[in-house]
């Protein structure tokens, strides 16, 4: 039996009888030769069975429908099963900082989830290593991409966003869309913030520059921009 042959057996099965879920479990009863074929020729670079391959591979309606083992792993650090990743696709990592084309953006999503099932596992080596790979893309996405462009300013709270995806990721699909969406709705309610030089010249006049509004609060000691609309006279902190 080849790959492609087991997964047009496993779609044909759950379009037959049309599960509202299904998971490794539901495949060893349903189809105990391909879940065989499955179990001995389909692993990661750790050699954990890879579901992600196999679900993948289905048809799109499928994907949500896959319940993903789950666990409470007990957390640990380990370089060398993300080592065993990189060193795959140790050619391809520059996707994470520009996806030439849509073979980029499918190779980047396959090393991100295989870091994100690791993480999930409980290896704290792989999160540390997926999160600083994806800034360098949601670093591009913020500069290029006005939906994300909200995020200027705020990139204190990216690491937080990042650690719920790689928490949260469970159905077949692209890891990096689910990224991108979930930074797209969180920023929703920021304030758009614009970048000045307090070297500027406030507009309308070229007698004055930004740096001559900054004021100190005497009582506070916080700084912040004169507003000359304040009626309380008070810098706007």
């Amino acid at each position: 039996m080849e790959f492609k042959e087991a997964t047009k057996i496993l779609d044909a099965i759950l379009s037959k009888k049309n599960p509202p879920y299904f998971n490794s479990s539901w495949i060893l009863k349903n189809a105990p030769k391909v879940y065989r074929f499955i179990w001995t020729n389909i692993r990661t670079e750790n050699r954990d069975i890879d579901w992600d391959k196999v679900t993948r591979s289905l048809n799109h309606r499928f994907w949500k429908r896959w319940q993903h083992p789950r666990k409470r792993p007990k957390q640990y650090w380990d370089k060398k099963e993300v080592h065993r990743v990189l060193k795959i696709y140790k050619d391809k990592l520059y996707t994470f900082i520009t996806a030439l084309n849509d073979e980029d953006k499918y190779l980047r999503d396959i090393i991100s989830v295989s870091l994100v099932r690791l993480a999930q596992n409980g290896n704290k080596s792989a999160s540390k290593e997926l999160s600083e790979l994806l800034r360098y893309t949601i670093d591009h996405w913020i500069e290029y991409c006005w939906k994300l462009n909200r995020w200027r300013g705020y990139e204190d709270k990216i690491q937080e966003k990042i650690d719920c995806c790689i928490r949260r990721y469970r159905y077949t699909g692209s890891f990096m869309a689910y990224l991108f969406k979930t930074l797209e709705y969180s920023s929703w309610g920021f304030r758009l913030l614009h970048k000045h030089s307090l070297d500027e010249y406030i507009p309308g006049r070229t007698d004055k520059r930004r740096i001559d509004n900054v004021v100190q609060d005497p009582e506070t000691g916080e700084i912040g921009m004169y507003d000359r609309a304040n009626q309380s006279g008070m810098p706007d902190l």
